[in-house]
């Protein structure tokens, strides 16, 4: 039997796992006792990630829908017919009509490909990852402020922190290995501070659950501060030899009154004094948030940063910014250029020296507005997009923020490349099968911006391919000549592409357990922590702070406030977990309970209400109303419900038609509980 090192591809922790084959198939998995990032411990999707690969669901030869069914066609017929069809398309509405979008759970090296040959070959910046509406306040904020849009610190830097701040993410639940190293930190002196709506895992054990209301998330932080600079507590050193704006700061904060701001966030003032001054006072303390959270704005991000920069807590260990991705590859598919504004290594796409740069390395020129997002092409209300390529990525399952299957039943083409024939995959044209997990060697970019190699293991099955080799094959079938021979000569261009992946070839990436980036030819190790040896002229801007705004709350006809978010259970949907036996079964089993999914309520407001676990409930909103079953617990505080994104059309029923504007807004959705 054979052990093969390789890299978890289920979340964006990037545990290093072994994996376990005999003849041609993957049997089991085991983690890494020494690997930086996990240390021997993996989750329970970790420990049957294997199980995909030998699904008996899997595609095996490309797809053609033909007079209304589909019939397995040679690659040859499929590529024809999706290069004569683009071609049309291009030609009769321009290039803009077509986008093209993938999942944060694809490779470096296909998601690389994927973009160059929208921006290179067709022509468009209608290109993003399917978590594009989520995370690119986040890329955008950190960009704006610290120069870096990823996590600062390794994982393994949290047993040095004195004081940890999650906010906003359920560890226990949806990235339990990092979890694990809190929980750890915690034994060993650290404090926790939990600033969470929900009462979930973590915030058990935490020294501080500032349970807040719903929508001042940027208050509390102002309120925090404002305390820190009251007390003296900033680093008046590293502020004058690093940071800008300190005294528009200043300003802004001298509007949040701690007494007024603890009244409506519904959190004790003496908590939020006593939270401020730990972390403050800490000799190291870090920030983690998830870049997954749809109703995070920029304000929020800002002003957590702004707490990172008041007490200096960069570029030493045990401190620093975490912004977690829960997807396996959503800070890679960033870096190398999927997003609908910015090129490879985050350039503006209206930079002109950025694009130059490009152009001098594809040899054609490039298109200079940017394009469609993901949420905008799935919208398509106003009908711009007229075909749509989609890698590894399901919406119409997955998109909780629009109608997908409407928006792809509308297009002229729709090409999927996918494991499985998913709910998305029965809108396609034509279905393009991939190789799984083990069955290729390419590169993922963890949460703390470490690149690793996901090794191959086994050969696939006859009949799929790998995706980067689909690209490249559809690019020749358009009439350009690529000719990337392997996944390694793909990293090979990327790393003269994304400067701070100069270093990253695969020979590099090999030897160890990979490297963070950056990883230059100069630094060719990678570099773990940002800003460790920072250089005087190292500058972090301070974000403007928006003044508090006057309490909004509940009103007679609607006196409860909605938090949206995710949840463990929304795995069950994930395309992965249902071709998983083992998953499926521990994925699913709350569901068992609520088969229709579920919202949570309070215990105490049930009671009063009259509502028992498992009951029929009608939500009623300004907006519409809608009938769910209730999940009663003490996790959610009262006065507030808990909806998950995986009941969708909960979601969309009580937010009206802006779905996705109604759960981002800063203020909350109220709605009142009606017994059935």
């Amino acid at each position: 039997m054979a052990h093969t090192l390789t890299t978890c591809t289920f979340c964006g922790v990037g545990c290093g796992i072994y994996l376990e084959s005999q003849g041609n198939r993957i049997t089991g998995v085991y983690p890494s006792m020494s690997h930086p990032t996990n240390r021997g411990r993996i989750c329970v999707r970790g420990w049957n990630v294997h199980e995909v690969a030998s699904s008996p669901d899997r595609l095996k030869n490309p797809l053609l829908r033909k007079n209304g069914h589909f019939e397995e066609v040679t690659w040859e017929e499929a590529y024809a017919f999706i290069a004569r069809r683009m071609h049309e398309i291009k030609v009769r509405y321009g290039p803009d009509a077509l986008g093209f979008y993938n999942s944060p759970r694809c490779s470096n090296e296909e998601s690389y490909l994927l973009q160059k040959l929208a921006r290179a070959v067709i022509g468009t910046n209608n290109l993003e990852h399917g978590t594009g509406v989520y995370c690119n306040n986040s890329v955008d904020t950190l960009c704006e402020m610290l120069g870096v849009p990823a996590s600062t610190n390794p994982i393994s830097d949290l047993l040095d922190s004195g004081v940890i701040v999650v906010d906003g993410v359920d560890l226990g639940m949806q990235l339990p290995t990092i979890g694990g190293w809190i929980i750890r930190a915690k034994l060993q002196g650290a404090k926790v501070i939990v600033i969470d709506a929900r009462r979930q895992r973590l915030a058990e054990t935490a020294d501080f659950h500032l349970q807040l209301r719903p929508g001042y998330r940027v208050a509390l932080y102002g309120a925090m501060a404002k305390v820190i600079v009251d007390r003296g507590l900033m680093n008046l050193p590293f502020i004058k030899a690093h940071c800008e704006n300190y005294e528009d700061f200043l300003r802004d904060i001298q509007a949040f009154d701690l007494v007024s701001v603890a009244e409506n966030c519904g959190v004790p003032a003496e908590d939020i004094e006593r939270a401020a001054i730990a972390y403050a006072t800490a000799p190291s303390a870090a920030i983690l948030y998830s870049t997954g959270v749809a109703a995070r704005g920029k304000g929020s991000i800002r002003a957590l940063v702004n707490l990172a920069l008041l007490t200096g807590n960069l570029g030493k260990p045990g401190s620093g910014i975490y912004a977690l991705t829960e997807h396996n590859n959503l800070q890679g598919v960033c870096d190398v250029g999927l997003l609908p504004d910015r090129l490879p290594g985050y350039g503006r796409v209206e930079d002109a020296k950025c694009r130059k740069r490009m152009e001098s390395l594809w040899g054609v020129p490039l298109p200079t507005k940017p394009g469609l997002g993901a949420q905008e092409a799935l919208d398509n209300k106003q009908k711009k997009l007229k075909s749509i390529w989609l890698l590894r990525y399901d919406p119409v399952n997955t998109a909780v923020f629009c109608n997908a299957a409407e928006t792809l039943a509308e297009m002229e083409l729709v090409v999927v490349q996918h494991l499985f024939m998913t709910s998305t995959a029965e809108f396609a044209h034509v279905v393009l099968p991939t190789v799984a997990f083990g069955e290729e060697e390419v590169t993922f970019t963890s949460t703390d911006r470490r690149i690793q190699l996901a090794r191959k293991v086994i050969e696939p099955p006859g009949g799929p391919r790998p995706a980067w080799q689909q690209l490249t094959q559809m690019a020749n079938a358009l009439g350009v000549s690529w000719k990337y021979a392997d996944s390694a000569s793909i990293m090979a261009e990327i790393t003269q592409v994304v400067p701070f992946y100069s270093g990253a070839t695969y020979d590099n990436l090999g030897r160890e357990y990979g490297r963070p980036w950056p990883c230059t030819t100069e630094h060719p190790l990678g570099t773990p922590r940002l800003f460790e040896d920072m250089p005087p002229q190292q500058r972090f801007k301070f974000g403007t702070v928006p003044k508090p705004f006057a309490s909004f709350g509940p009103t007679p006809d609607y006196p409860v406030a909605v938090v949206f978010g995710s949840s463990l259970y929304y795995w069950h949907q994930n395309v992965l977990v249902k071709h998983s036996e083992t998953l499926k079964r521990e994925l699913r089993v709350l569901l068992l309970d609520y088969p229709e999914g579920f919202v949570e309520v309070n215990d105490e407001d049930a009671r009063t209400l009259g509502i028992r676990d498992g009951a029929r409930i009608r939500l009623v909103a300004p907006h519409g109303a809608s009938t769910t079953t209730a999940r009663v617990t003490p996790e959610v505080r009262s006065g507030t419900i808990y909806v998950p994104f995986f009941v969708k059309e909960v979601m969309r029923q009580i937010t009206g038609e802006g779905a996705f504007e109604a759960v981002s807004r800063t203020k909350p959705l109220f709605v009142r509980l009606e017994k059935i």
